[in-house]
């Protein structure tokens, strides 16, 4: 089976008939609940990005905005991150996710209706998240600093938008299950499994003392990397194949990838020299070598498919978001797998390479896989094209330059900054001073990746601006006409 799912079949509008559904009426049962799963998800993107922006600045200009109690540094730096996650990442991973699994199926979307419902909740339960983060009632769990009040509501949506994402795969009319949908599949179960284990474990009945932060660390890395890592591989051995007209070079690569990764990227995260017992910074190591395996096995057959495509990527702009996605997944694999040595941890870590390699992952990869998606996805469900080509282009060349400056600054900064603090007669002031320049650099990446995610959101609003237009303007002129016909006479 290709990762392209077409067929000229007629089809039953009831998903449960033995018919294949063409491509257009799947387009058209999505249309709603994932439109408004994007929307809001370019939405938060942006926000997020201006909470990094000035979470970026305090570094420098520690008075700015001093005297605001919500905007200091220990709160702006949380509400970033948890609207990157919970309000981007996970919105627009869900709504991708569900446009994927009805094409595969070649079956309509079950209940969108109820999606749309689960989809709203789910922004209410994150706006209240982030105003109790900024507020300063935050759970100090990294990637879990939401208060209690919120995740219920999360979970809750959750599952509304989850149970209609499996009942698509049961009444899915292809047999033969692609190795997207593996990872999907898989990704759908995982979130409420490790968001309600993290939650019962470290907010209503939290463990004692250093297993909290064995808990949070668990958390942490299942969400990036199986969670998040499963849906961003999806859309990449999906659109890959389809945007090149290539076939996946081998499944047989894509399962041992999925079945490893699930076995060992879960256990990782662990930095040595934790206050924790030896033995689970130890473990934690060989579980994250272990991930080579995985990561060879993905960067092979990605390789191989995209071997003799080049000339795609120049004729394709949401291609060269996807490789560019795909490209930065195996870098930020390996630089996790080169964290993991203690050698090279202790100068690494509480430095700044720490965030460099976390936004390698989260926006290089994960965020610019979903935004070469979105691309492809969104002209499919609106049946219209985008209507500025340039801001698509700008946002691919802002968000790259924006990426380059930020990754490589704060890498070379934090190795820097990580010899001074190893070496005893270099004050602690002087470790920072020397990182100073990379600070600044760094800020000019997040500045130029936020640009490039406020031109995205912006041709987005503009295109459903212009498709509400040309669907309201003859309603109303129909409705109008009658009575200027009456009118006249």
């Amino acid at each position: 089976m290709s990762a392209s799912s077409s067929s000229a079949h007629t089809v039953s509008p009831d998903p449960r008939s033995d018919s294949v559904a063409p491509p257009a009426d799947i387009d058209a049962s999505c249309r709603v609940p994932v439109m408004v799963l994007l929307a809001c998800a370019a939405v938060w993107l942006v926000v997020a990005s201006v909470f990094g922006l000035i979470a970026s600045l305090k570094f420098h200009a520690p008075n700015l905005l001093a005297d605001c109690p919500w905007l200091t540094y220990g709160r702006v730096q949380p509400a970033q991150m948890n609207a990157l996650i919970y309000g981007f990442a996970a919105q627009a991973g869900l709504g991708i996710a569900l446009w994927m699994i009805a094409r595969l199926g070649r079956t309509l979307l079950v209940q969108p209706g109820y999606i749309v419902v689960g989809a709203l909740l789910w922004n209410v339960g994150v706006k209240l998240g982030v105003f109790g983060i900024l507020l300063g009632d935050t759970t100090g769990c990294e990637w879990l600093e939401m208060p209690g009040y919120a995740s219920p509501i999360l979970f809750a949506a959750y599952a509304i938008i989850g149970i209609p994402a499996l009942l698509t795969f049961h009444h899915r009319r292809e047999p033969t299950l692609y190795v997207s949908q593996w990872f999907l599949l898989a990704a759908l179960f995982w979130f409420p499994w490790i968001y309600s284990t993290a939650n019962l474990l470290l907010v209503f009945f939290p463990v004692r003392g250093v297993l909290q932060a064995v808990v949070d660390w668990w958390y942490v890395n299942n969400l990036s990397q199986i969670w998040l890592g499963f849906i961003g591989l999806a859309a990449i051995f999906y659109f890959l194949p389809k945007l090149t007209a290539r076939p996946l070079y081998s499944n047989y690569l894509a399962i041992l990838a999925f079945w490893t990764l699930a076995l060992f990227g879960g256990w990782g995260g662990i930095h040595s020299g934790a206050p924790v017992p030896a033995w689970m910074p130890s473990l934690s190591t060989v579980f994250t070598v272990l991930t080579a395996i995985p990561l060879i096995a993905i960067t092979i057959n990605l390789d191989r498919t995209f071997t003799g495509a080049m000339a795609k990527l120049k004729e394709s702009l949401p291609l060269k978001f996807v490789v560019f996605g795909a490209v930065a997944y195996v870098l930020a694999g390996a630089l996790a797998i080169v964290s993991a040595f203690p050698q090279f941890s202790q100068i690494t870590h509480f430095t700044l390479f720490t965030p460099a390699r976390t936004q390698l992952f989260l926006y290089g990869f994960f965020a610019m896989t979903m935004a070469g998606a979105i691309y492809h996805v969104v002209p499919l469900l609106i049946q219209n094209e985008w209507p500025s080509a340039r801001l698509v282009r700008a946002h691919f060349a802002l968000a790259t330059l924006g990426l380059v400056f930020y990754v490589g600054s704060l890498s070379v900064g934090g190795i820097l900054q990580g010899l001074a603090l190893n070496h005893p007669e270099v004050p602690f002031a002087g470790a920072l001073n020397r990182a100073l320049v990379c600070f600044r650099v760094g800020t000019l990446g997040d500045l130029l990746m936020t640009a490039g995610n406020v031109c995205l959101a912006l041709n987005l609003a503009w295109l459903l601006a212009r498709c509400c237009r040309a669907c309201c303007v003859p309603a109303m002129m129909a409705a109008v006409k009658p009575q200027v016909a009456e009118a006249a006479r």
